[in-house]
């Protein structure tokens, strides 16, 4: 059995123990020049901002940056597509965030129309050659999609609108996420099978409940590295009904939000 979902209490201490953790997997890879790039996708109001804080909360800013790239430029329009996101990857010692990524092509753009049909397959197939170069260049590469349902998304994006403190989330295409529930489900579904490659696969993070799924989502990262000072297994394995490596049976078996 998984482990229950925490209390405020138990998840604070929780918590602090996983980023204990983290800090000294950034020791290790400051001290090793290892490159470490995690990249976290999800629908609005997934929960994305909120997991990325818990994880950088501690971790040394120097050797820490979070990328999240606004619209192109009428420049970068025009060049590779890759080429803009290829200026942010990690340098040796350095762990990198992805707050959404090249898979804006697969998601927003593709469903908003903000690309030609040509360019969204030229994309689809070049992210596993491209993501493989990575890999073999040095990177660790951790693909992480969160995964919400449209009740959740719908009371969070309505919460959003309401708080004083929250509203530079709110965007045009927030408004419309909700009517584009079913093309985003289908968009979603085509990026996890198409671009799940054994070099870079993808990992799917099932978020209505933001607490538990940002501790398993942490827990599921430091189990992926060795590193001076780690805890025992039990201690970071994290709950595989929450967090578990994508296959193609999770389009059918209630795994992923309809």
């Amino acid at each position: 059995m998984g482990r229950r979902q925490p209390e405020n209490g138990d998840y604070q201490a929780d918590l602090r123990k996983l980023q204990i953790q983290l800090v000294r997997l950034q020791r290790h890879l400051i001290a090793s020049g290892e490159k470490m790039l995690v990249i976290i996708e999800g629908r609005d109001g997934a929960g994305k901002d909120g997991t990325i804080k818990r994880i950088t909360e501690h971790m040394s800013p120097r050797e820490t940056r979070v990328v999240a790239l606004g619209k192109p430029s009428d420049r970068e329009q025009t060049q590779w597509y890759f080429q803009r996101h290829v200026a942010h990857l990690p340098a040796a010692g350095e762990f990198v965030l992805f707050n959404r990524s090249w898979y804006n092509r697969a998601g927003v753009e593709r469903v908003m129309g903000f690309c030609t049909d040509a360019e969204y397959e030229a994309f689809m197939g070049a992210v596993p050659v491209f993501e493989e170069l990575l890999v073999r260049s040095g990177i660790r590469l951790v693909k992480y999609y969160l995964d919400i349902h449209r009740r959740e998304q719908e009371k969070r994006l309505a919460a959003r609108t309401r708080d004083p403190l929250k509203q530079w989330k709110v965007s045009p295409i927030d408004k419309v996420a909700l009517k584009h529930w079913k093309a985003y489900s289908r968009a979603r579904d085509a990026m996890l099978s198409r671009c799940n490659s054994v070099a870079a696969p993808w990992v799917v993070v099932r978020a209505d409940d933001k607490k538990t799924a940002r501790l398993n989502l942490i827990r599921d990262l430091l189990s992926r590295l060795d590193y001076e000072g780690k805890a025992v297994p039990r201690q970071i394995a994290p709950d595989r009904r929450i967090v578990f490596p994508f296959d193609v049976e999770a389009l059918h078996d209630g795994r992923l939000a309809g």
